[in-house]
């Protein structure tokens, strides 16, 4: 009876505070299906005094917001059961606590690497560099954004619990692994689509590693992929200050490396098809998503930062098609 009159109240406070946020983030997340975000006007005018908070959680630039969610619904849809239409209140927990958990990351990165990016042109006007926000602010957004992703774990159920727990040192480690290995980007890959096993959970009630695993390294090796893009604009500082990537490490020889990765990643999700007996529309989707891959590989300049980001952008898509893909083949054929 206690534990009933617990998760009732846990379910009833994080209803309320889905429905104050839930608006903003959608906002954001309809934001990331355009170009690149620069008007600073734009947010202020939404959230005021409170600006500065907004663009130290990216809010002026959400694409990392489609990246960290689509793995979560990856593995929700997968464990949804055939011909059963997904549970709109578990999605939208789902939503609630990435985003919260994207803010957290980008408060925990940016104060480990605020005396590197105030050196970097892309990064020394965030307002933790810049001065606009102080750290004892900083903190403050950090334990509100934990606090909200804790409430959205609280509202699923005790196996979701341990997978939040387990993603936090992760989530702790990727903005210093750079100092330490010329592998940082596969450390934000594990990080990045932990989200998997806590989508799967959320609806299933636990992980069948089986169909997870294969779903997880699709993720990771596609995360590999645009984030490897994506470090090629920093590439000239990050060598500068002493930092390691994997842009640095593959150098020219990115694109073949990357092709390799796209191969990986579309044959786990081949894999994760078979594991869950997804149909004939999965595996025609999963053939876009590969051809979606290979057309950002082919298109990207590594020596263009706006290219760059633009390729980077178009990463939405592919976790789109993969989705659609999922439910696609869990309901028809």
């Amino acid at each position: 009876m206690i534990i009933s009159y617990r998760r009732n109240f846990h379910q009833k406070t994080f209803g309320r505070a889905l429905k104050n946020t839930v608006a903003l983030s959608s906002h954001f997340i309809c934001r990331s299906f355009g170009t690149k975000y620069t008007n600073k006007t734009r947010l202020d005018k939404i959230l005021g005094s409170y600006a500065p908070y907004g663009r130290l959680a990216r809010l002026d630039k959400p694409m990392g917001i489609p990246l960290l969610l689509a793995p979560t619904w990856w593995g929700a849809a997968i464990a949804t059961d055939p011909n059963t239409f997904f549970d709109l209140k578990v999605f939208g927990i789902l939503l609630t606590g990435t985003v919260a958990s994207r803010t957290a990351g980008c408060v925990i990165n940016d104060i480990w690497d605020k005396d590197f990016d105030k050196q970097v042109e892309r990064t020394k006007h965030r307002p933790l560099e810049s001065g606009e926000l102080s750290l004892i602010q900083a903190f403050k957004l950090l334990g509100g954004s934990l606090s909200l992703s804790l409430l959205s774990m609280l509202s699923l159920n005790t196996e979701c619990w341990k997978i939040g727990v387990a993603a936090l040192p992760l989530m702790a480690i990727y903005p210093l692994s750079k100092r330490f290995t010329w592998w940082p980007q596969l450390v934000q890959g594990l990080a990045m689509n932990f989200g998997v096993f806590m989508g799967y959970a959320a609806v299933h009630g636990s992980v069948e590693f089986g169909k997870v695993l294969p779903l997880y390294s699709a993720g990771i090796c596609w995360t590999m992929v645009y984030d490897t893009i994506y470090g090629h604009q920093d590439k000239k500082y990050d060598e500068k200050l002493g930092l390691k990537s994997t842009s640095l490490l593959f150098g020219e020889r990115t694109k073949p490396i990357l092709y390799c990765f796209s191969v990986a990643s579309i044959g786990s999700l081949v894999l994760a098809g078979i594991k869950s007996d997804l149909t004939l529309p999965f595996y025609l989707s999963a053939s876009v998503a590969s051809l979606q891959l290979f057309w950002q590989i082919n298109k990207a300049q590594l020596n263009d930062p706006e290219n760059l980001y633009q390729i980077f952008s178009s990463n939405k898509w592919f976790g789109g098609i993969v989705l659609l893909g999922i439910v696609s083949g869990k309901n028809f054929l």
